[in-house]
């Protein structure tokens, strides 16, 4: 794989990106490509797969020092334009960039005007970095570019990051879990040389609260930005990518866009973003109102996915194997291998690191391990508190005859309305979901639809009153599940251990955003096992950590 991390100020347009296409042609498939995802690129970190996911681009947009002291990785080669700034804070700007660099790490610095060179040179000197004699320009107007590399004299301390970033082997990873975040997490891992057993209790993958029959890819809005907020984004982005290599448009997936209405006054717009054209969230044009859709936030790149045909391509991909009725009931390690055992205490799977993330099974067999493996030993008190919420998915075939004022695009706000989606026979419509601790005597399926009956009414009281007859009834289709809810409602996502080369790791909790942590989390638990550029800024990826309780 070729990571790609750009630091930039403000991003150029999707029109420039285009321009380039026109001046170079080779870059004309790439340009394309990009110009398609080149949407919100608001301040933080933005991933792009590409390439089938071989070649990933980090667009980092904001303040460069800010920026660098972000990362959590160490370049193999850097290319800096260094922008005007002020002198004092130029040998913090080498500083970090000498952060993100390895003993060896080459170096190719454009030089900029404003920039006084002997501060340049004597910074970079502090810092480590060994640079080329100054070369005369062969031409009066030519910028020679600097060239060196970092090979500092001093021993370099391995705690210049805040999480190691010492990459475990290339090997066999055993993942506990065929849902969304087992699957994302063997395909991210399988892209980047790994042998991957998925293995799970049931016949079928996505038969936990990953086999909902649609849900929505939406970012969660808040006036104040806040970290879920910023998170969801990373996360619909790399969903919407995802969905878009490996599904088929219209029949598993549609980037049908997503209105938000605003029910007892929330969601509130976020801050404007001084980035024109760029934003996430747009007011409902005029194309999109309808006398009961007068209040809300129109998502234009949200989307309806089928997540159970989405775990089924990731777990086609090469070097990914499904296990099915593979229960695990105990972990045993030897000579460095772990070997996944049932309740006969036969071997379901050997491999070098193992992945839970069978959502509340994993905190389960957590606790059970905890008494048997040294690894796990006082891992307890650290890992986040979970519960389960239990939800009921009411739905129904389109009755071509009937007079049912549906919208031509999902509406999320008090739980969902999904129309349109096929299903084998017609189309559907999709409405829910129920939410209920599972720690609560269980309601009856009766009594939850009348729970979604009374969000629709809420939401779209129009269409509401048209179908409340049907709700009234006994007629109903239903989906139910249980969806593993951490207390801060925030994957939990990393290494078990704080060794140096942790092979127990963790990708569970993801509650009703599935569709939108998945893949980010699966990013992420990639980067930090396999030593590479993280998706998104430290600060929010310790929120997620698997070891935050």
């Amino acid at each position: 794989m070729l990571h790609y991390v750009a630091l930039c100020d403000a991003p150029c347009s999707a029109q420039n990106l285009q321009r380039v296409a026109v001046s170079q042609p080779h870059l004309a498939k790439l340009a394309h490509t990009l110009s398609k995802r080149w949407f919100g690129l608001l301040p933080g970190f933005h991933r792009f797969l590409l390439e089938d996911g071989q070649v990933v681009l980090t667009l980092c947009v904001g303040e460069r020092l800010s920026l660098l002291r972000a990362q959590q990785f160490e370049a193999d080669a850097v290319e800096l334009a260094l922008p005007a700034c002020e002198p004092a804070q130029l040998p913090w700007l080498i500083k970090a960039l000498a952060r993100c660099c390895r003993r060896g790490t080459a170096l190719s610095l454009r030089q900029m005007d404003g920039i006084d060179q002997p501060a340049l040179r004597m910074a970079l000197k502090q810092s480590g970095f060994t640079v080329s004699p100054q070369v005369a320009p062969s031409e009066p107007t030519a910028q020679e570019p600097l060239r060196g590399y970092f090979d500092p004299p001093w021993v370099l301390k391995n705690t210049r990051h805040d999480t190691p970033t010492t990459a475990l082997a290339l090997g066999r990873c055993a993942v506990i879990g065929a849902g969304l975040a087992g699957a994302s997490v063997a395909a991210a891992l399988a892209r980047r040389g790994w042998q991957v057993q998925v293995l799970d209790q049931a016949a079928t993958p996505a038969t936990g609260a990953s086999g909902l029959p649609v849900g929505l890819v939406v970012p969660h809005v808040s006036s104040d930005d806040c970290a879920l907020s910023k998170l969801s984004r990373a996360g619909v982005r790399l969903m919407l990518q995802q969905a878009g290599d490996l599904l088929q448009a219209g029949e598993d997936w549609a980037p049908s866009g997503v209105l938000e209405r605003q029910i007892g006054g929330t969601p509130q717009q976020p801050p404007h973003w001084p980035l024109a054209g760029q934003a996430w969230f747009n007011p409902v044009d005029e194309a999109h109102t309808t006398p009961a859709l007068d209040v809300g936030i129109w998502h234009h790149q949200g989307a309806w996915i089928k997540p159970a045909a989405l775990v089924k391509a990731w777990l086609q991909q090469p070097g990914v194997q499904f296990q099915a009725h593979a229960k695990v009931a105990d972990l045993r390690q030897e000579d460095g291998i772990w070997a996944l055992l049932d309740n006969a205490d036969q071997v379901l799977s050997r491999a070098n690191c193992v992945v839970f993330a069978n959502a509340r099974g994993a905190f389960e067999l957590l606790h059970k391990l905890k008494h048997t493996t040294q690894h796990l030993k006082g891992l307890e008190a650290y890992l986040p508190n979970t519960q389960g919420m239990l939800g009921l998915l009411n739905w129904s075939q389109h009755h071509p005859l009937a007079n049912e004022d549906f919208s031509v695009f999902p509406v999320n706000g008090s739980g969902s309305m999904i129309p349109g989606i096929p299903i084998e026979g017609g189309k559907a419509w999709f409405m829910g979901s129920s939410y209920q601790p599972d720690t609560q005597p269980e309601r009856s399926d009766l009594a939850n639809q009348a729970i979604n009956f009374a969000h629709l009414q809420q939401l779209l009281p129009g269409l509401a009153q048209q179908l409340a007859s049907r709700f009234a009834s006994k007629e109903l289709k239903h989906w139910k599940g249980t969806r593993c809810v951490t207390q801060d409602r925030l994957p939990a996502v990393g290494p078990l251990s704080r060794e140096a080369h942790p092979s127990l790791w963790l990708c569970a909790g993801m509650g009703s955003r599935g569709l939108s942590f998945s893949v980010l989390c699966a990013e992420l638990l990639a980067a930090r096992l396999c030593g590479e550029p993280w998706p998104i800024e430290a600060k929010l990826a310790r929120l997620l950590d698997a070891l935050r309780g």
